[in-house]
């Protein structure tokens, strides 16, 4: 079975790396499911949005949160290349939900940075398996 080589990465390291059955990521356009001899595409990552990979040795998927960010495919080559990523494992709970109380409560002030802060910490807390 032919199979996706998948990078993921954020600025400030390598998250994953490997061979992937499949590839999901949400992007500004819609959700994109990737398999293996998908046409190339290029597109924005939904800031605060889940990754799931699925890796193509049959072990357990690979979910992430992201922030603002690209996706890429071209020639069975995934690149996920994110503001902000976080491993499912790697997500303090407890962490997101005060970030996540704490964006429900902001003051209308920077409503931007507020909504910002909020999906990003839903989004880690369904990567996390934890809905808000």
């Amino acid at each position: 079975m032919a199979t996706l080589k998948v990078g993921l990465v954020s600025p400030e390291r390598e998250i994953w790396s490997g061979e992937a059955k499949q590839v999901v990521a949400q992007t500004i356009e819609g959700q994109l499911g990737i398999l293996a001899g998908h046409a190339p595409v290029l597109g924005v990552l939904l800031d605060g949005s889940v990754v799931k990979i699925q890796p193509a040795d049959g072990g357990d998927e690979v979910v992430a949160m992201v922030g603002s960010g690209f996706f890429s495919v071209a020639d069975n080559e995934v690149a996920i290349l994110a503001e902000q990523a976080e491993l499912a494992g790697e997500i303090d709970v407890e962490a997101a939900r005060l970030q996540l109380e704490q964006a429900l409560a902001g003051d209308g002030d920077g409503m931007n940075d507020v909504s910002v802060t909020r999906r990003r910490a839903e989004a880690r807390l369904r990567a996390a398996g934890h809905e808000s």
